[in-house]
């Protein structure tokens, strides 16, 4: 956790860096001659959105009283191992789900008729995924 706190700082340290040399360089252009605001507050509140997670992550490191398995260098594979849940490799249904999502994007972006055919993709995969250990081969 060390290592990502230290990291989220340094990413705060170059974008509010790199904010600082935009608003130099956007001054110092002839054609320009003004701060560009856009650029310069979005690579502020990057660096700003970096260190509230490095201050976040450092809050939660003094908060867990101890080292985690992960930053520990002698510490075993199954030290940090806990159970996640049940999840099925074999399972095609996320792959319908991201094709309902892209069918739905489809419809935002081409013609508002493929939005309803999108949803009606994603309640049948979303009803599969839920019960697809209910019935078939892998029913428990």
């Amino acid at each position: 956790m060390r290592s990502n706190i230290v990291v989220w700082w340094i990413i705060t340290a170059f974008f509010t860096t790199a904010s600082a040399i935009y608003t130099v360089w956007s001054l110092l252009d002839p054609n320009h001659l003004a701060v560009e605001w856009v650029g310069t507050i979005a690579l502020l509140f990057v660096g700003f959105m970096g260190a509230m997670i490095a201050i976040y992550l450092r809050r939660t490191y003094q908060a867990q009283g101890g080292e985690l398995p992960e930053d520990v260098l002698t510490a075993d594979t199954d030290d940090g191992d806990p159970e996640l849940g049940e999840f099925a490799p074999w399972s095609w249904w996320p792959v319908v789900l991201a094709g309902s999502a892209a069918v739905f994007l489809l419809g935002l972006a081409v013609g508002h008729f493929l939005l309803p055919i999108g949803i009606a993709i994603f309640v049948v995969a979303i009803v599969g995924w839920v019960y697809e250990f209910y019935r078939g081969h892998f029913a428990r």
